[in-house]
């Protein structure tokens, strides 16, 4: 037997892609363990240069050459989530015997409706952790609905981001007892703290970094950036990520004016991401519930800028408050009132006592609830707790 495996319990993880530019916060909770041996499982490799893991440890599982009927018949006629094929389940298991795993990690909750095969059959210790829109979207379908409360039922452990999440998961039936907020953490030692100070010229740079998607609330930052322009028409606003509304974005950037002063970058590097926060004075991140019940946990992008000593501009959403106070490390409005986000907004171009007061704060509440390696260690602890009741 290999001797790490012996002295180091192997942890395999499914992630259904891995990695998406979003879930930085996902390949870095695996990727920071140590006293486990992490093992990935997938079903598409990407991201392989931004972010590598070795292949040894990383299966990829054959997916079914007729996946998109699957999909049909369970959508339209049966109504319910797909499910594992039986030949998909024990190669699953087969592959985890090779890799001797003591544990299965199943990152995102509206993955593990369709693993349930899965859990069911794997003879250890089973996780499965939400991290947002995964608690809400189609659970007005009884179907649905049925199945994440077997998801609840089958798993040994149930994981939430945030408080607020781990609520909206005992509504929807999962018992109390099972769950755990299990936050995931920044890397503090990769964002040093940088205080901001006011552009002489009135050149303030605003940024949010995000997908570009309804609950992220991009079109509320692009109205409430267009009124603080007319205050100050040498101010920039940085949208860094991208998305399906990239082009709705774009033209309504247009139709406000603002166009000139909108820069859209694109999804970025982790380098090229963390020049563009050290050279923002704000940033911006007015979250909301969609229509199709997607929402936040805490967004990951909201605490690299908060440890960088940028002030934030947020809203009264998912775990947002439990990571932003307002007036102390942060300001918070009410969601889908850009009125509001750009009166705050406004409030910290005019006033450099409160965006530095928020600036330390900001970096103070991270180092305090989000920094990695302390949540790394709570994430180890149990899992090796589970292990040893297993």
């Amino acid at each position: 037997m290999n001797p790490e495996r012996a002295t180091k319990p192997v942890i395999a993880s499914y992630v259904s892609d891995f990695v998406k530019p979003d879930m930085l916060h996902v390949y870095r909770q695996i990727t920071g363990q140590q006293r486990v041996t992490p093992w990935v499982f997938t079903h598409k490799r990407e991201g392989e240069e931004r972010f590598p893991f070795q292949k040894k440890r990383l299966v990829v599982l054959p997916k079914p050459r007729l996946r998109w009927w699957r999909r049909f018949v369970s959508k339209s006629i049966k109504r319910e989530p797909w499910q594992l094929y039986r030949w998909e389940l024990r190669h699953a298991l087969l592959e985890l015997v090779r890799a001797d795993a003591k544990l299965l990690h199943v990152y995102f909750g509206h993955t593990a409706i369709h693993l349930r095969p899965l859990l069911r059959a794997f003879p250890h210790p089973t996780v499965v952790s939400f991290h947002g829109a995964d608690a809400g979207v189609d659970m007005g379908k009884n179907a649905h609905r049925s199945a994440m409360e077997e998801v609840f039922a089958v798993a040994d452990q149930i994981q939430a981001r945030s408080q607020s999440l781990a609520d909206d998961l005992v509504k929807l039936g999962c018992p109390p007892e099972k769950l755990r907020v299990q936050r995931t953490g920044i890397p503090l030692e990769e964002w040093s703290f940088v205080p901001r100070t006011t552009p002489a010229d009135g050149a303030w740079r605003m940024l949010q970094s995000c997908r570009f998607i309804a609950k992220k609330g991009l079109d509320l930052t692009l109205r409430a950036f267009a009124t603080a322009h007319r205050e100050f028409p040498q101010a920039q606003l940085i949208l860094a990520g991208d998305g399906p509304l990239k082009e709705e974005l774009q033209k309504q950037a247009e139709k406000l004016g603002i166009a000139a002063a909108v820069t859209f970058t694109g999804f970025l590097a982790q380098d090229e991401l963390r020049k563009h926060v050290y050279a923002s004075h704000v940033f911006l991140h007015p979250s909301r519930t969609s229509k199709d019940g997607n929402r936040e946990g805490i967004p990951n992008s909201m605490l690299e800028a908060m440890a960088s000593g940028a002030p934030v501009i947020a809203t009264q959403h998912g775990g947002i408050p439990e990571a932003v106070t307002d007036g102390e490390s942060g300001l918070l409005v009410p969601e889908d009132d850009h009125e509001a986000l750009a009166k705050a907004l406004l409030s910290v171009l005019k006033d450099e006592s409160l965006a530095t007061k928020l600036g330390h704060g900001a970096r103070k509440a991270v180092e305090e609830k989000f920094d990695r390696a302390r949540n790394i260690r709570l994430l180890e602890d149990s899992y090796l707790e589970l292990i040893a009741r297993g």
